[in-house]
């Protein structure tokens, strides 16, 4: 295996016919001036195999376009704002926590070609106020920033696979969130990070700016429906693999 810098990839795989590179990093001698400009440290994408790719904890495939990572069942009772959010972040508010970097996550969406869609974020004018209009994006972008999420996880010796939806109930009417898929929206920089990172908000059932993807469904805005599925959900700390593939034309949309 080997690591291929972020900089010289160009968004389009396969990387494989890349040259290695012809010296290894060389450690500075000495601190930089407290007014030299430090570039941050790219990610570096390893090749698995033909198709498959590792950046971090996150895996995905070329071929299939689909993005595995690693998360814990974090809530088994209790309102939910989060499918998922780092194990440092909101952890009473979501489903699922996970020690995956969320930089990596969007590098990952990024090379497999997903388009980042705001629709769903919130929209501030020019003294920062929320004006609470949705983006205005194209049909095309939406349709190339929808993804399906399913839960794998190991019972009782058996493998098994869900739509996430099917574990996260409605407190009103008791049935299962809608299926369909989720939105990829990128989220946002600020004070020169990369939100996610600095809030821990990486999948958003109730709408957020700082989340890298979004629930599309109705109820986005309101905080007090989205429940644990009882006697669905495993319990806490039950170790599970999140999966992110593109949607099949026959996966209906939540409806908004």
């Amino acid at each position: 295996m080997r690591s291929i810098p972020l900089l010289l990839i160009s968004g389009l795989l396969p990387v494989a016919a890349m040259a290695e590179p012809t010296a290894p990093a060389v450690e500075p001698t000495s601190l930089p001036a407290p007014d030299q400009k430090i570039e941050p440290v790219k990610p570096a994408v390893e090749k698995i195999d033909a198709t498959h790719y590792r950046i971090g904890e996150v895996t995905f495939d070329q071929a299939t376009r689909e993005v595995r990572i690693p998360a814990e069942v974090n809530m088994t009772e209790g309102l939910l704002e989060f499918l998922l959010v780092h194990k440092d972040g909101k952890v009473h508010e979501s489903l699922f926590k996970t020690s995956v970097n969320a930089t990596h996550l969007n590098v990952a969406f990024t090379l497999l070609r997903y388009k980042p869609s705001r629709e769903l974020y919130v929209v501030y004018d020019e003294k920062g106020q929320n004006i609470g209009s949705a983006n205005q994006v194209p049909e095309d972008v939406k349709a190339a920033a929808r993804v399906n999420i399913k839960v794998e996880w190991n019972d009782k010796g058996q493998i098994k696979t869900y739509p996430v939806n099917e574990w996260i109930s409605d407190s009103a009417t008791e049935k299962a969130m809608p299926s369909g898929p989720w939105v990829y929206g990128g989220s946002e920089i600020e004070n020169g990070r990369y939100a996610p990172e600095s809030s821990g908000d990486i999948i958003a059932i109730f709408l957020t700016n700082s989340a890298m993807i979004l629930y599309p469904g109705a109820d986005n805005k309101n905080d007090e429906v989205w429940l644990p599925f009882p006697k669905r959900v495993p319990p806490i700390d039950t170790k599970v693999t999140l999966i992110f593939s593109p949607p099949t034309p026959s996966t209906p949309a939540p409806k908004p």
